[in-house]
């Protein structure tokens, strides 16, 4: 293995055997193990689906190249033509992350040819793996012949002590420091086809479950315990408090026997977690946004860290930004159609980077948090880390001048004119700015000291201590002399949740109904699944904002209690199923189409990896004086057996319904049950039951029916978009649950069908023929006549299906 350094100079070594391996300057070779159930980790290696899972390197800032398809392939109809290198380093690259392992050995092919005239006969090409930062590790070279293609052919072991968090595959020439001092020799053009990985199949995916439970009932804070958030941006529109959260998830993988994950890697983060809130207490995971990465909304930047959220009209349309830093070194923005997206990148390049004016001091340009004022200007406020070594030490460290404030253009994705200076005392990081009454109040973490503030030292009175929140206060949004300092706004949160949750922080204030409030994190869920000892993963808090006669901050006491819930939570709507008070071993995750509570466009996530004893729960639920009669949840049944008991109060609280879902179909299907003694206010609990070690279904929504509605009739309904012989036809289902005959109509876009008197337990089933090789997503509709107490009662239930493409 050779390691290399980031920077203008960088120097390689490698020792190739006579089969074209390249090992670790001192690596003791070993005999290849016996490998299983062996798989090429490879997509597309042949580029029959164009440039799929294909991007150019970017592992360093200089890196830059044009990939396209081509026709000249050595077999199929399609390769990779690699042109424009700007670096040797500049070629296909492919991530392999989470799919080798460290210790194994794999075997490479690929076949590459160069035809450029100008260059010479015979050139060295090598199949490289980056592991992320300096480690580059080249794998399997082959010399080729000018207008020829050449076949990499040979084996590669990976160190069992290299970490595999980051593995890229790429094909390069070798390195040089100056390749455009001749670029028929260094950089070439190539073509790239039939690349193979082989080795044994990628290792399970860690779960990421929480099984213990991180947001006790009745508490408020942790926001959410079945995953972590950090550097909480709240942002409020439509009635709802919308919460944009670092991921601090993604890098989290418990060992499956001590439940310990190994400490965060921050530089992994490339995807922001959404959650909201109406009422401050039940919160709905959005899930992920991929903003960074080469899959990302911005490809061009590799991490997103800290978001913050702003709404403008701009041309008379409503667009939403997400603002987000780019590891230290820069800020970046995204633009969404609404507050869960779609999103969508305007620009091409950074926000904030080296290049901003008034930025030019700032180590870490990061951080960045929006503020739209009431008058429509706009400012961006970002910027952090070590103080100028050109200032005195005592200067370093209680003025450090280390965060900007600039103003932002019209289309918010521009800046105008120059950062200026915030002068914050002991300043470190995260910046953020809200108004009330006309005044404007900064609020910033403080740093720790140390060589990068001039050394340890003892802050001037009424300074912030380390890690702490102070705030200024000004009248104008430009302008923060120290002066404006007004104070310490919140302690270090190890003042409240003790041994191992300290660190620094990063926070936010918005308003919502005539209250103000203040986000927070701290590692509280991280600590109750370990103890005393966290790892760096990080939990989203809020505590209630209240101000002094004269406009000063009274100082925050984080607590587990939180904030009061805003207001009863409706239950007569479709709502969420991953809507949460309190849960307990559930996770979330994307499924396809759009949220029946949120808008097609918006993503819809379902409740999984429900085991038995699971349970999640709502808090202060209003039934009314009249109540509910009925629950309807719509799951994917996955284990036979399984039920839903709904519980009223506590986890122990008596059972008012049982939803059965353990019908395994594993197709969607709504289910009702009927409700008993359900009215007035009431903490609701589902709790899980099932066979032991099964998953036991998926849930996507629930939705209560109040008293005094006509009654449902109980109908488990399914729908399936399918081929046969080449053609699509969509498959209908109903169960009648009822304890009474009922005639069953199923009606799509392909047909309508009847049926008369359907015995209880019986199913109405219909295949309605296309005459088409593929449908497109859509519905069906089941519509229930019956009899209910003598009363006759009809039941109209609209299930969706997928689109079905017979032509593959």
């Amino acid at each position: 293995m050779k390691q290399r350094s980031r920077g203008a100079v960088r120097r390689r070594f490698a020792a190739i055997t006579t089969i074209g391996v390249v090992l670790a300057a001192g690596l003791v070779t070993t005999p290849v193990p016996v490998q299983a159930a062996e798989q090429n980790l490879i997509l597309n290696g042949g580029f029959e689906e164009g440039l799929a899972n294909w991007f150019v390197n970017n592992g360093n800032a200089n890196d830059s190249a044009t990939l396209a398809p081509t026709t000249d392939a050595y077999s199929g109809t399609g390769a990779a033509l690699v042109s424009n290198r700007v670096t040797t380093g500049s070629g296909p690259m492919q991530d392999l992350s989470g799919k080798v392992q460290a210790g194994q050995t794999y075997s490479l092919t690929a076949r590459l040819k160069y035809a450029n005239p100008d260059s010479p006969e015979t050139k060295q090409f090598f199949a490289t793996m980056h592991y992320g930062g300096g480690t580059y590790t080249n794998l399997v070279s082959v010399v080729a012949t000018r207008g020829q293609w050449a076949q990499f052919s040979g084996t590669f072991t990976i160190p069992a002590g290299q970490s595999v968090s980051t593995a890229r595959l790429f094909f390069e020439t070798p390195w040089t420091s100056a390749p455009s001092s001749d670029p028929h020799l260094h950089l070439m053009d190539f073509t790239l086809d039939d690349v193979s990985v082989i080795g044994a199949p990628p290792p399970p995916t860690p779960s990421k479950t929480i099984e213990v439970v991180g947001k006790l009932p009745g508490e408020h804070n942790p926001l959410i315990g079945h995953k972590f958030g950090a550097d909480g941006f709240g942002f409020v529109h439509g009635g709802r408090v919308y919460m944009y959260l670092t991921n601090d998830t993604q890098g989290y993988a418990p060992d499956p026997v001590t439940g310990i994950s190994p400490q965060i890697n921050y530089g992994d983060i490339n995807r922001i977690t959404v959650i909201s809130s109406e009422d401050l207490v039940n919160w709905t995971d959005h899930g992920e946004v991929q903003v960074a990465g080469p899959n990302g909304v911005a490809p061009f930047t590799n991490n997103s860290w800290a978001p913050g959220m702003a709404r403008q009209v701009v041309d008379g349309e409503e667009k939403f930004f997400l603002y987000y830093a780019n590891g230290g070194g820069s800020s970046n923005v995204i633009t969404g159609g609404s507050p869960l997206g779609p999103w969508a990148s305007e620009r091409t390049s950074t926000l904030i980077n080296g290049g901003t004016p008034g930025a030019e001091d700032v180590a870490w340009k990061f951080d960045p948090a929006p503020l739209v004022d009431d008058d429509g200007e706009e400012y961006l406020y970002f910027g952090g880390g070590p103080a100028s070594t050109s200032m005195p030490p005592a200067e370093r460290f209680n003025n450090p001048k280390n965060l900007r404030a600039i103003e932002l253009g019209d289309d918010m994705v521009s800046t105008e004119g120059s950062a200026v200076v915030v002068d914050a005392p002991v300043a470190f990081e995260a910046g953020h700015v809200f108004k009330r009454e006309g005044r404007y109040y900064f609020s910033y973490s403080s740093h720790f000291g140390g060589n990068d503030f001039g050394g340890n030292q003892t802050p001037l009175p009424g300074y912030p201590g380390g890690g702490q929140i102070g705030y200024m206060i000004s009248d104008d949004p430009m302008s923060w002399p120290k002066e404006t300092y007004a104070g310490v706004l919140f302690p270090n949160q190890s003042q409240f949740f003790g041994a191992g949750t300290g660190g620094n922080n990063h926070q936010s204030v918005f308003e919502f109904e005539g209250k103000y409030y203040f986000t927070y994190h701290a590692p509280t869920l991280n600590k109750r699944i370990n103890g005393n000892t966290t790892q760096g993963y990080r939990s989203p808090h809020i505590q209630e904002l209240t101000f002094n006669p004269d406009g000063t901050i009274q100082q925050v006491v984080g607590t587990y209690g939180g904030v009061d819930q805003v207001r009863n939570f409706d239950p007569f709507r479709v709502f969420e199923a991953e809507t949460l008070g309190w849960s307990k071993g559930i996770a979330t995750a994307k499924v396809d189409g759009g949220s029946t509570q949120f808008g097609a466009e918006a993503p819809n996530l379902v409740v999984r990896d429900v085991d038995d004893g699971d349970w999640t729960a709502l808090s202060s639920v209003d039934f009314g004086d009249g109540g509910a009669r009925s629950v309807t949840a719509k799951v994917r049944a996955l284990a036979a057996g399984a039920r839903i008991e709904v519980r009223l109060d506590t986890l122990a609280g008596p059972v008012v319904g049982t939803v059965p879902a353990g019908t395994p179909t594993a197709q969607w299907a709504e289910v009702t049950a009927e409700l008993e003694g359900v009215s007035g206010v009431h903490d609701v609990y589902f709790t899980y039951h099932g066979p032991a070690g099964e998953d036991l279904f998926e849930i996507d929504s629930w939705s209560f029916a109040a008293t005094g509605t006509q009654p449902e009739l109980p109908v488990t309904t399914t729908v399936q978009a399918r081929c046969l012989a080449g053609r699509a036809y969509v498959a209908v289902q109903a169960r009648n649950d009822h304890d009474g005959p009922v005639d069953i109509a199923l009606e799509t876009a392909h047909g309508a069908r009847s049926f008369a008197d359907v015995a209880p337990g019986a199913n109405a089933y219909q295949a309605f023929g296309t005459r088409a090789t593929s449908v497109t997503a859509g519905s069906a509709t089941v519509r229930v006549t019956g009899s209910v107490d003598g009363e006759d009662v009809t039941t109209e239930r609209t299930v969706e299906h997928p689109g079905v493409d017979c032509t593959g």
